[in-house]
């Protein structure tokens, strides 16, 4: 099933969006090159000139191939570069606090301080371990200084997967850890490739089609983004945004940060970060930043929400609010915690609500409160809804919703500027971050966006600064809609490290563009199948949302 189109009767998830499109710098046609790739069937190769991808050094051999899947829709393959023979395969080593380190409890990780790795450098080579340690230095960004992250420590140099398996085993013996890389996921600017691209142009002067965001039959479940776009018959989609994935986080396949499907708020934003702004019929597609605030009324008096449709005192990516823990700041892929929450609950969430300790009012399809639950979690009645409580937020949601009471549940998106914004029903709006392109040029937000983590260096090296596979979605002068898929942790396609996927999103001609969720969850349908590479050993993930291109009208 794709997503349910059932109104909250309850109330009107009051929330807008301003349709004004940015503006953008227009998408280049592809160049012609003298290498040749494999294609799917019905992939034409182009010989139109334009610039390279700004990926490794000038002159690498470059495929672009395309192939119109629908009028207005078009999707290019770019393959650059080839295995590059420098890359090896080696051991990096978690490295302990150590008796030089400023906090030697810390726990290991991949990058210390200078004292800590060469501390353990000397430790693995009395073991008879070729190690050594390696600095590590990131680009700035529009609102991080970079610099120096750390050191790293790696042992050996191997031309397979398998011998530095062998000698990561021989290690972990002698009482180290660490795990296998591949040198060429480090991001140097040298390397020599291969990448692989696949890159989804939606022209509106052209398309017909519908394109529209769908997380499946529920919000708290995981969907594969093939299975959506069967389920929907798209003729193409991508993944979308970040999503809970562990049960200890909140209800696996939950949008970690705004949602919005069909014009209705259904899940709340993170704080400020940026969302992917989709129209059904193709047009005014933006990136801009959301907060929201929503409250629960009756007889005069109002309670403020702290979420819609998730698992109360669970905060995936943080950005919630006063009283959480550790931070209310966006802080990526780390679940906050609040003990005193009032969630509300909308029909699409589930077969059944959260349970636990709190209080739940129940209200039928009129927003009239039906039951009062002393206990959280259980079913609603038919196009009902419910507001959970907990901690010192039970006291006040018991005494507003009396059995027989009428509720009001109303939620606002606000833009950067604090104004109100209310999107139509043919608007969709998916969770990103960090801001890659604005205006033209290269702005990426790690810091504002929480992927700088405090005190852990290591995050932000395995996530920003390495490459990774990367969904990337934008709009360019045009208003033509481009989402692209990076593939990676491969040695047939790198993958792409922050500040690359905002360099290649600029030089394919966006103006505005952001990072989706990436890693394993990086998918891409065309026709029925999917054509890139998921990273995740088992194959494609089931994800929380997808970007769906639907067949032309009429």
């Amino acid at each position: 099933m794709t997503k349910k189109r059932l109104c909250w009767a309850a109330a009107a998830l009051g929330v807008a969006l301003a349709a004004t499109g940015l503006p953008g710098q227009a998408f280049a046609e592809p160049r012609p090159s003298n290498a040749r790739t494999t294609l799917p069937s019905g992939f034409l190769d182009l010989t139109a000139a334009r610039a390279e991808l700004p990926l490794g050094p000038s002159g690498l051999a470059e495929t672009r191939s395309t192939q119109t899947l629908q009028p207005g829709l078009t999707l290019t393959r770019i393959v650059r570069g080839a295995v590059d023979q420098k890359h090896r395969w080696t051991v990096e080593a978690s490295i302990p606090g150590g008796d030089t380190s400023p906090d030697p409890d810390a726990p290991p990780t991949a990058l210390k301080d200078k004292a800590s790795a060469d501390e353990l450098v000397a430790a693995l080579r009395g073991d008879g371990f070729d190690a050594r340690a390696e600095r590590v230095t990131t680009p700035r960004t529009a609102d991080y200084a970079g610099g120096t992250l750390g050191w790293r420590v790696r042992i050996g140099s191997f031309t397979s997967q398998s011998a530095a398996t062998t000698e990561r085993t021989r290690m972990i013996n002698a009482g180290y850890s660490g795990s296998v890389t591949y040198t060429g996921w480090d991001g140097a600017t040298t390397d020599r490739g291969p990448w692989r691209l696949d890159v989804l142009t939606i022209d509106p002067r052209t398309f017909r089609g519908a394109l529209d965001a769908s997380y499946g039959p529920d919000i708290e479940n995981r969907e594969t983004v093939s299975a959506l776009a069967t389920d929907a018959g798209a003729v193409a989609a991508v993944n979308a945004g970040f999503f809970v994935l562990d049960p200890r986080s909140g209800a696996p396949g939950d949008p970690a940060g705004v949602g919005v499907y069909d014009g209705r708020l259904l899940s709340e934003t993170v704080g400020g970060r940026p969302g992917f702004v989709v129209q059904d019929d193709g047009r005014r597609t933006q990136v801009t930043r959301l907060t929201w605030e929503g409250t629960v009324s009756a007889n005069g008096t109002s309670l403020p929400l702290n979420g819609v449709n998730r698992v109360p005192g669970l905060i995936r990516n943080c950005g919630g609010g006063e009283g959480d823990s550790p931070t209310s700041l966006p802080l990526h892929d780390v679940t906050c915690n609040n003990p005193d929450q009032l969630v509300a609950f909308t029909p699409e969430y589930g077969a059944s609500t959260p349970q636990g300790e709190g209080v739940e009012a129940v209200l039928d399809s009129t927003g009239l409160v039906v039951e009062l639950r002393t206990a959280r979690g259980g079913t609603l009645p038919p196009g009902g809804s419910s507001v959970q409580a907990t901690g010192r937020h039970v006291a006040a949601l018991t005494a507003l919703a009396r059995p027989g009471t009428r509720l009001s549940v109303e939620t606002t998106l606000r833009d950067d500027q604090g104004d109100p914004v209310t999107p139509g029903p043919g608007t969709d709006i998916v969770n990103a971050g960090p801001e890659l392109v604005r205006d033209g040029n290269v702005h990426i937000t790690p810091a504002t966006d929480g992927m700088v983590h405090p005190g852990n260096p290591s995050w932000y090296y395995g996530w920003v600064h390495k490459r990774n596979p990367r969904t990337v979605a934008g709009t360019d002068a045009a208003g033509r809609t481009v989402l692209i898929t990076a593939d990676g942790r491969s040695t047939n396609s790198l993958g792409l490290s922050i500040t690359e996927s905002a360099k290649v999103a600029r030089s394919l001609g966006l103006r505005d563009a952001v990072n989706l969720d990436g890693g394993g969850s990086t998918t891409m349908v065309a026709n029925g199948r999917v054509i890139n590479a998921p990273s995740d050993a088992a194959g494609e993930r089931p994800v929380g949302d997808a970007l769906l291109v639907l067949p032309r009208k009429g």
